[in-house]
């Protein structure tokens, strides 16, 4: 797949009060160095190195025999939100030997979005169950690879979805589209924190009947 550039980034704020985190995670070559690097207003931090013959013994790269290079830590993006917010934005690395790092760079997350390669769902199923684990919200984004398509209710199944997880379609080399990932994501994680809010709220105190209310002398009428 290739990197989507942009030489047009706006430029940075001076200050900002509130530092959002989101993670993008996913299989092997599923196009999360390219979602970062298509969306962040900066030129993105990343850490890829060149692979090498001595990695096809441990990496699967059948299906993505046109990957040159790989992430070996994260990648880091930042969005401006507004004058007192940023997004800051964390690809983590997709090779199994990896995965230690993965629940380092989930503390502090707000959400994730799981970046799928329809033609291997099964990559996926890590990344889903290390985002249930920490009880992280997330969406899953299925990257456009050309590849035979499928209906979301069979993603659904094949990944086993709640049903409550937003699924959409995306291109990560396209910046529209990778913007569209994340308002999905940050709308979901609106309505996942109301919701946990709601329901750690105090009850409110039932309001006694008029007859129940005792009246203080100075404010009988």
């Amino acid at each position: 797949m290739d990197y989507a550039t942009s030489d047009a980034r706006t430029p940075l704020g001076a200050t900002a009060d509130n530092g959002l985190k989101i993670v993008v995670v996913g299989g092997f070559g599923v196009g999360k160095t390219t979602l970062v690097r298509s969306v962040s207003e900066i030129r993105p931090l990343n850490t890829e190195e060149t692979m090498t013959r001595a990695g096809e013994a441990i990496d699967d790269i059948s299906e993505v025999r046109g990957k040159s290079a790989t992430t070996v830590a994260f990648d880091f993006g930042r969005i401006t939100l507004d004058a007192h917010n940023v997004l800051y934005l964390f690809g983590a690395p997709g090779q199994e030997r990896f995965w230690f790092l993965w629940d380092r760079l989930f503390s502090g997350t707000l959400g994730a979005v799981v970046l799928v390669d329809t033609r291997r769902i099964d990559d996926s199923w890590y990344a889903i169950d290390r985002l249930e684990h920490h009880g992280t919200p997330f969406i899953v984004a299925c990257n456009d690879f050309g590849g035979p398509g499928h209906t979301p209710a069979e993603i659904r199944e094949a990944l086993d979805l709640d049903p409550h997880v937003p699924l959409i379609d995306c291109d990560a080399r396209s910046r529209e589209s990778s913007k569209r990932v994340l308002i999905t994501l940050v709308e979901h994680l609106k309505t996942v924190y109301a919701a946990a809010a709601e329901a750690t709220a105090p009850a409110t105190p039932a309001t006694p009947a008029p007859e129940e209310v005792t009246k203080s002398p100075e404010l009988a009428l």
